[in-house]
């Protein structure tokens, strides 16, 4: 299978991508089979082949997560919710909820110390 992915060059701490279209079980910085574009994760800079991504995407080439995500950045593929992120905000939804709710009974519990103690008084 045909992978869209990140090919890393560029000094140490200092990384530069290539966006490649590879063989999946190729390494990483392998000879890929076409260099499809640039990016640069520092300054955000990002190029792009649009018609080689374009006729690769058509063959049936698979990018992964990060290439998807500048893919849908430029424009060439529509933006789709994917499970994982969706999951995600559910659990801090859920997460947020909880919190509240805790948050709501530590102010009742105060509040109910403070007329007991005015009641005292």
């Amino acid at each position: 299978m045909i992978k869209l992915r990140l090919k890393r060059f560029g000094k140490k701490k200092e990384a530069s991508f290539r966006i490649v279209a590879c063989n999946s079980t190729s390494r990483r910085d392998g000879r890929p089979l076409q260099e499809l574009g640039f990016y640069n994760p520092r300054t955000k800079e990002t190029r792009l082949d649009t018609e080689a991504l374009r006729t690769r995407l058509t063959q049936g080439a698979q990018p992964t997560d990060v290439v998807r995500t500048l893919l849908e950045k430029g424009g060439l593929l529509e933006k789709t919710e994917r499970p994982s992120i969706a999951i995600g905000k559910a659990k801090l939804e859920k997460d947020k909820l909880a919190k509240a709710k805790t948050q709501d009974e530590k102010n009742d519990s105060i509040k109910a110390e403070s007329e007991i103690n005015e009641a005292e008084s």
